[in-house]
């Protein structure tokens, strides 16, 4: 899911990759919530929140809000960093060691709330879920070549209404069976994607609600799940390829 890029994927491997990484993000997005009172993915909702508690002078707020979207842009940027340096460097896991990253980050952040290392009162792990929600996101936008984004639901919705109307009109007009299956994938898509993420989110309420503390353990192996046996069947060989 993490090896192919751009036009070298299809419909299969884009599914696959953003249904898995939407449903974990979706059920961060909602822990991020019950736990700090932020959606850590929610960049228009936080930029809202935001002019909304400037306005009404809770400044602490509204910079926390601001902080997020700082956060969310940090994850991109360093994302963006890693994979052109993983092309400069013909790195064949570069997608996959940023999702990598992703899971070592949420494993500390477990570990750290297992031993209460942050206060009750600290910010600092919701930007680090904003962060991660950034390099999530980066992620899946460049290997898919904007086709998926996985904590865009905004977009998402947007993609999914233009679909069904692009859909709907295949049928009023004579279009070929193959066009009017591209535009039916594409919605089938974006409408799964945005199930999963919603999904996520239902099962992560669940979850975190019974097991706050040992919640972020379980997204950081879901995250390395989707990421080791790629990396196994397919970095890994070409790196020893490469060694010789």
């Amino acid at each position: 899911m993490l090896f192919q890029e751009q036009e070298k994927r299809n419909f299969v491997t884009n599914r696959r990759l953003g249904s898995s990484l939407a449903m974990i993000a979706g059920a961060i997005n909602v822990a991020g919530f019950m736990n700090f009172g932020y959606y850590c993915a929610n960049m228009t909702g936080n930029a809202s929140a935001m002019a909304l508690n400037l306005q009404s002078g809770k400044f602490l707020e509204g910079f926390r809000a601001m902080e997020l979207g700082g956060s969310f842009i940090l994850g991109a940027t360093v994302c963006t960093f890693l994979v052109n340096r993983g092309r400069r460097q013909h790195w064949y896991a570069a997608y996959a060691f940023s999702i990598l990253l992703e899971s070592a980050i949420l494993a500390l952040l477990g570990l750290a709330n297992v031993f209460a290392l942050f206060g009750p009162h600290s910010f600092i792990p919701a930007l680090m879920l904003g962060f991660l929600m950034g390099l999530q996101n980066a992620t899946v936008t460049r290997i898919s070549g904007s086709v998926v984004r996985t904590t865009h639901i905004t977009g998402m919705l947007t993609d999914l209404g233009m679909e069904i109307a692009d859909w709907l009109d295949a049928w009023r007009h004579r279009v070929s069976p193959e066009h009017r299956y591209t535009i039916w994938q594409r919605l089938w898509l974006h409408l799964q994607i945005i199930c999963c993420f919603v999904g996520g989110g239902v099962i992560g309420a669940f979850v975190y609600h019974a097991w706050p503390t040992y919640f972020l353990f379980v997204t950081a192996t879901l995250l390395a799940i989707c990421v080791l046996p790629g990396m196994a069947a397919n970095g890994l060989p070409c790196f020893v390829k490469r060694r010789r």
